[in-house]
């Protein structure tokens, strides 16, 4: 065999490899009671929970408290089951927080607290089409 297709095998080898290897660790969109259950049997990486954040009669975002050095916040979100969960993030609150349409926490479970440590938002004001007239 040349060696020039040895080691176009060995790239191949390797890339597959490296595809499987990361396959395992992509996640997908679970509620809070799935997240709460794959807590309670071990399962220790992060888990992604989508919902929104909790409204009044009134649409107005509640829940939502900064800490005293507005370090970080904790909130009420409700997921697709519309199941409250209260989140923890420690950092600050991100800007767009209580505009937001959707909101991506992606984290785990302590002490049947669940503790976000990334917080993703999807804002309507820049996705809308508007009317030119």
């Amino acid at each position: 065999m040349k060696l020039k297709y040895i080691i176009a095998l060995i790239v191949v080898a390797v890339s597959v490899t490296i595809i499987m290897s990361t396959a395992g660790d992509a996640s997908s969109y679970v509620t809070f009671a799935e997240a709460s259950t794959l807590a309670q049997n071990g399962e220790d990486k992060s888990i992604h929970v989508v919902g929104t954040l909790k409204k009044d009669a009134d649409g107005e975002v509640v829940g939502v408290e900064p800490s005293e050095d507005k370090l970080s916040v904790s909130f009420v979100m409700v997921d697709e089951n519309n199941q409250e969960q209260q989140v923890f993030y420690n950092e600050p609150m991100p800007a767009d927080l209580l505009r937001s349409e959707q909101v991506v926490v992606i984290g785990s479970y302590h002490d049947q607290h669940f503790v976000a440590d990334k917080v993703l938002l999807k804002c309507p004001s820049k996705y809308q089409e508007e009317e030119i007239s």
